[in-house]
């Protein structure tokens, strides 16, 4: 009888999800070991999150960041399959979609990501708005457009949150909202972006200020209703008039994951060797935001777009090697640096020896983004419409 294949199964096509099963793709199977690539995902559409805040300025268009699956897998031998998983049987090996289809695998890859948790406050779940998903960017674009429309003098917006995504959040929306903007971002410590470094710390707090972002430090928030949020200062209560709240704060793990009766840590992320395994489980490999990962150096891994672009190379090649009796590489991060967009044409660059902000840093952090497109054929066809669209809008004129 002829043996079956091998079937590797990838939950969530985020970053290091696709990037697994399109590296798997490419590694030189032998053609009686290779295996079926089965990605699951609950989108239909790859999200490129780094450019999302992209869309809420016009910039970009939701087809440039967000390609379909099947034509990211076309000719790749990747089978895609929209689902929501319901549950995963480790002991069976099983994987459980709610639709009721059940996916039986040899090796299994957690990539689902992470949730935005709008339970940490009253008010937050009914009121508050995440930013995370494409459906999170249709949700908000409809809110703002509801708020521009209104006969309201001023748009309140208050973020939750002065991380990387409460600060970009910020002066996207200040860029769009103009004079009539009033944004307000409110940190729990004592200063934005407490993992950045230096220069780009200063740079964002450059930009804010130029755009009249209020920062609210060493604030937390008790809870919040339709039209106020109550911030806590120094245990004074503040009820605050707001239009509209983002929560940046925390991620939450999906329940397919929390579940599991494997090693977690506090916040619910799985426990991976150096080698992105699960401990006690080798078959499972985890990686990204719901990983709580050790490279081989003992450094804690932090959950970025970067990270789990390089865990998707190390995920592939330890599968494979795990398949075709190879000895398995334990995973080393690199530190590239960091980028982030400051609004409109404005952003910020580190690493390598590079310190960069403004026009020069938003060229260079889109190129550096379309080279990390996930195929060569939407680089293409992102890169022309870059090039192209400037001449178009002035011919237009």
């Amino acid at each position: 009888m002829t043996q079956q294949p091998a079937r590797i199964c990838i939950l969530g096509g985020g970053f290091g999800g696709l990037y697994t099963a399109l590296r798997l793709s490419e590694l030189p199977w032998e053609r009686s070991e290779r295996p079926e690539i089965v990605l699951v995902d609950r989108d239909d559409r790859f999200l490129f999150t780094p450019l999302l805040y992209e869309l809420l300025t016009g910039e970009l268009q939701t087809w440039e960041i967000a390609p379909p699956f099947q034509e990211i897998l076309a000719n790749t031998g990747v089978r895609f399959c929209q689902g929501v998983v319901a549950g995963i049987d480790i002991e069976e090996h099983l994987v459980h979609l709610h639709d009721g289809q059940d996916f039986a695998y040899d090796r299994l890859v957690l990539a689902l990501g992470g949730e935005t948790p709008l339970d940490m406050v009253p008010g937050a779940a009914e009121y508050a708005f995440g930013f995370r998903t494409m459906a999170d960017a249709y949700r908000l674009e409809e809110r703002l457009r509801i708020l521009e429309e209104s006969e309201a003098d001023k748009i309140r917006i208050a973020i939750a949150g002065a991380g990387y995504c409460g600060v970009e959040l910020a002066c996207k929306l200040a860029d769009r909202l103009g004079d009539r903007g009033r944004i307000r971002l409110i940190e729990l410590s004592d200063m934005i972006l407490r993992t950045s470094t230096d220069f780009n710390r200063d740079a964002a707090r450059k930009a804010l200020e130029d755009r009249g972002v209020w920062i609210d430090l060493d604030t937390s928030v008790e809870s919040m209703s339709p039209t106020t949020i109550s911030l806590v200062y120094k245990g004074q209560v503040d009820p605050i008039p707001v239009d509209l709240v983002l929560w940046t704060v925390g991620v939450g793990m999906a329940d397919a994951v929390r579940s599991l009766p494997v090693k977690q840590n506090q916040r619910g992320q799985l426990t991976t060797t150096p080698t992105l395994q699960l401990v006690d489980h080798p078959d499972i490999f985890a990686l990204g935001d719901l990983a709580d990962c050790h490279d081989v150096t003992g450094q804690a891994i932090p959950a970025t777009a970067q990270s789990a672009f390089q865990q998707s190379d190390f995920a592939a090649w330890n599968i494979w090697a795990s398949l075709s009796g190879r000895p398995l590489l334990p995973f080393r991060y690199q530190q590239l640096g960091e980028m982030m967009t400051l609004g409109t044409d404005n952003a910020t660059l580190t690493g390598l020896g590079v310190k960069l902000d403004g026009t020069p840093a938003y060229i260079l952090r889109r190129l550096a983004y379309l080279y990390r497109m996930p195929s060569l054929n939407h680089q293409l066809k992102v890169g022309l419409n870059w090039i192209t669209q400037p001449l178009v809008d002035f011919l237009s004129k």
